[in-house]
């Protein structure tokens, strides 16, 4: 089986645009990875997701063990065969999840013991059931197993949970073994403190990683803290090597944090934002819930090929999404993952140009004008 790579093709001051190789497809960076929580894009087809550009999905370790099972998708044919989607899938490794919507749980040196959110029956995560798991999905980028403490968090809380992600990332090294085709990426932590985080990136660049994202932001600091933190962060992972930022997020944050230097980035913000009428356009939000929107026969954005743009009014897709129809989240979603990867060409195709302070300036100038003038 051919072997994943990565390679920078240019440079705009520490921004970067690349691509990613693997055996199922390459990804472009960077890259905005919508989310497939349950082996699903919420809205969407996933020939639909391809066609607004997107290279590569994320899949929830956390979600598809209790339903429908990492071992019944195996038994399927694995996440791919089993969501039709042909391309690489990133699953993420359950720690997060298990944090922030578990009941009950327990944390240990061994891992964590949970209660399910869905039916409250007890289940086990550890770096090495972490490990099985995504390798029984079949996805193409694994994540390591961590602990995640919510922001904000003293600095001894930060450093102990620092130190244990440390030793899971060893055991998830360890049981992760030799996978030709897929990539293993190591998850940095220690909150806001640049000590911390250089200690958490010296630790993972000795285990060694094909890739290494940053965890731990977020999770309730505000863009000022998150971009403090990503003004060293980055720089303190292998230059050679994806850097994957966690979560992230709103268009303003992707953009300042490729500024800093990271290639790879997914949330749920554009999906979850079409399925509540709220729109994402170069211009900023628009809420199509509003009254203002009833009678304008006008595209939500005449500059935008999506189809909910081309072949529909704003006022249909204020009546739809009052009216509690789904094809208003599907369109809405259709557009906002639109709008996000046509977000992430404009910036490779600026970077590979030497123009990303330019495109900055005008991305952040155009939000600022505002929405289009009600009729």
């Amino acid at each position: 089986m051919p072997t994943t790579d990565f390679r920078i093709s240019a440079r705009d001051g520490r921004a970067r645009t690349g691509a990613i190789t693997t055996p199922r497809g390459t990804i472009r960076t960077p890259a905005f990875m919508p989310v497939g929580t349950a082996a699903t894009v919420k809205g969407m087809m996933p020939e639909s997701v391809r066609e607004t550009g997107a290279d590569i999905l994320l899949g929830n370790t956390y979600h598809l063990m209790l339903r429908p099972g990492a071992e019944r998708v195996d038994r399927l044919g694995g996440l791919h065969r089993f969501m039709n989607w042909g391309g690489p899938i990133l699953t993420d490794s359950g720690g997060f999840q298990v944090m922030s919507l578990a009941g009950l749980r327990k944390l240990t040196e061994d891992g964590v013991t949970f209660k399910s959110h869905i039916d409250g029956s007890k289940h086990a995560l550890s770096p090495e059931r972490s490990m099985e798991i995504q390798r029984l999905l079949g996805s193409d980028i694994v994540m390591c197993f961590d602990e995640c403490p919510a922001l904000p968090a003293d600095r001894k809380r930060i450093e102990e949970s620092m130190r244990l992600s440390m030793r899971w990332a060893q055991r998830s090294r360890d049981a992760f073994g030799d996978r030709p085709g897929h990539m293993l990426f190591g998850i940095q932590q220690g909150g806001l403190e640049q000590d911390l985080r250089a200690e958490s990136a010296e630790a993972l660049t000795a285990i060694g990683f094909d890739g290494y994202a940053i965890g731990g932001l977020a999770v309730g600091e505000g863009q000022e803290a998150m971009f403090g933190c990503l003004d060293f962060a980055p720089d303190q992972l292998p230059e050679d090597r994806p850097r994957y930022l966690m979560g992230v997020g709103k268009p303003d944050d992707i953009v300042g944090a490729v500024k800093r230097g990271i290639d790879m980035m997914d949330c749920v913000l554009p999906s979850r934002s079409g399925r509540t009428g709220q729109a994402w356009t170069r211009r900023g939000q628009v809420n199509l819930k509003n009254a203002r929107h009833a009678d304008d026969p006008r595209p939500l954005d005449e500059d935008c090929t999506c189809p909910a743009c081309r072949n529909y009014s704003r006022a249909y897709l204020h009546h739809v999404q009052r009216a509690g129809e789904m094809i208003a989240g599907m369109l809405l979603t259709w557009h906002n993952l639109h709008y996000y990867q046509e977000l992430m060409g404009e910036m490779r195709d600026a970077i590979a140009a030497g123009a990303f302070d330019a495109f900055e300036a005008r991305f952040h100038a155009d939000r600022a004008a505002g929405d289009i003038d009600r009729l």
